[in-house]
Parts: structure tokens; sequence; C-alpha cells
């Protein structure tokens, strides 16, 4: 079998990006994208990603939805279902690029796979054989009103031709049922999150994930990633311990098209 991602090609065409600086004016907005540029941190911390400029709104690139998806999935924060992996964290900021407004009551439904690079309701794609709920690792939460969703999952594994990565999508407008999934909105954003390739590479070295014997592609192999940093998706990662073990946070403020 060769390394080669299962029908996940791009869908849509390239998004151009779009900068708009939100600081009070020119001076500060320089001075923060100094403080804060791409690839460096004014703080270093064991396992932290690189970090990116926080006086910078950018429309997230889109990207293809690949072909795990499964609607009709559960609106809740916490989408482990007792699956083993590290913790993650996530707090994913929603603005309008055009304005850099927070947009609250926006839906961030994200999927992916468990350590072993198994996708709930296509278990057994990676070649290993466990329970299949249907609904492990997937699901969302409404933004808050700052924006921001916070979502609890594990780190991810991967599968044969894929770099570590997790699928994403914005709704606004939905409405939440009584068997606590949503229905009906407007889709503006489909993309990927992608993670540190440092980080990657201690979490990979460590159980449940070093049980996962499928060759892992690096970031720099993926046929999705673009290398364009956080407007591709790219996480910013702290570790919440002194291990791997102990999990990260992971942050990203996905700028779409409203």
């Amino acid at each position: 079998m060769t390394d080669t991602p299962m029908n996940e090609t791009p869908t849509r065409d390239t998004i151009a990006r779009r900068t708009v600086l939100v600081a009070t004016g020119a001076t500060a907005a320089t001075l923060a994208v100094g403080a804060a540029a791409p690839g460096t941190s004014t703080a270093p911390t064991t396992d932290t990603a690189p970090v990116a400029a926080a006086a910078i709104c950018t429309l997230t690139k889109e990207m293809t939805e690949g072909p795990y998806y499964l609607d009709g999935q559960y609106v809740r924060a916490d989408i482990t279902e007792g699956k083993t992996g590290f913790p993650l964290k996530l707090a994913l900021t929603v603005v309008d690029d055009d304005t850099c407004a927070t947009i609250g009551n926006a839906l961030v439904e994200i999927w992916h796979c468990d350590a072993l690079g198994e996708y709930s309701g296509y278990v057994g794609n990676n070649g290993h054989n466990e329970p299949d709920s249907g609904t492990f690792l997937r699901g969302g939460v409404l933004t808050n009103a700052g924006g921001v969703a916070n979502i609890t999952t594990v780190y991810p594994g991967w599968y044969r031709g894929r770099c570590v990565h997790i699928h994403v999508k914005v709704h606004v407008g939905v409405t939440l049922t009584s068997d606590g999934s949503f229905t009906g909105g407007t889709e503006l954003h489909t993309g990927q999150l992608f993670f540190d390739e440092t980080v990657t590479a201690r979490v990979g070295a460590l159980s449940p994930y070093s049980a996962n014997t499928v060759t892992r592609t690096t970031l720099a192999q993926d046929s999705i990633y673009d290398d364009g940093g956080a407007a591709s998706g790219l996480l910013t990662l702290t570790a919440l311990g002194g291990s791997p073990s102990a999990g990260y946070s992971g942050t990203l403020t996905l700028g779409v098209e409203r």
C-alpha cells in the first residue's frame, strides 16, 4: 500500500489571504507585530509551538473536508468519549476577517482520528480493530460572547499519507435539537488544524501513540498543509505540564468570510 491520503485532495479554489491591523494605532500595531512575529515567542516554554502575531487578523485558508465527515454530531464541550490519549484543550476564536470582530454563537465543529489513526464511523481503515461508537472524537460547541469555542479532546494520532491534523467547520445560525445535535444554519468555513512537528514527535514516541505502527507523514511531507502557519491552521501549542502525557492547550484564531 502506498502512503497516499484517501480522497483528501483540495476541493475549493485557494482563497487569497487578507490582513487587517487591529491595534489602536499604527505604532501600536507595529510594536505588537515586532513583539510576537510568526516563529518567535516572547516567553518560551517547553513544548511550545511558534506564536502568530496577535495584531493581525487573517482569513483562514479553506481546506478539504476529507472523506470522514459525518452529519448530525453532538453539540458538546468534551468529545473524548473515554478515548485514551494525551489531553488537548482547544480554544478557537472565530472572527470576521473583514472587521476582526469576534463572532458569538457560531458553532465550531471538529472531528479527528484517535491515537491509532481510526475515525469513528470508519474504524478499521487504518488497520486496527476497536469499538466504534460512530461519535467518538466528533462534536462541537457554540462560541461564547467573546467568539471563543472551548473544546476538550485528545491529541490526534495519524493515518497513512496524512500528517497529524483536526478537521474543523464553522457554522452560524444553527438550531440546537432535542437529541443534543444541531440542524440548519450556514457553513462559513471548512478547514484543518495542524500541529508543531517537534511536539508531535515527542507525543508519538509515547504510549498509546507509539502503538500506531503506520509511518507518520510530517507537515513538510503532507499534501494538504502548505506551510502557511496560523493562516493555514497551525495551532499554537502550550504544554500543560512537564511531560507530553500532561497534554497541551491549542489556540488559534479562525478568520472567516461572513
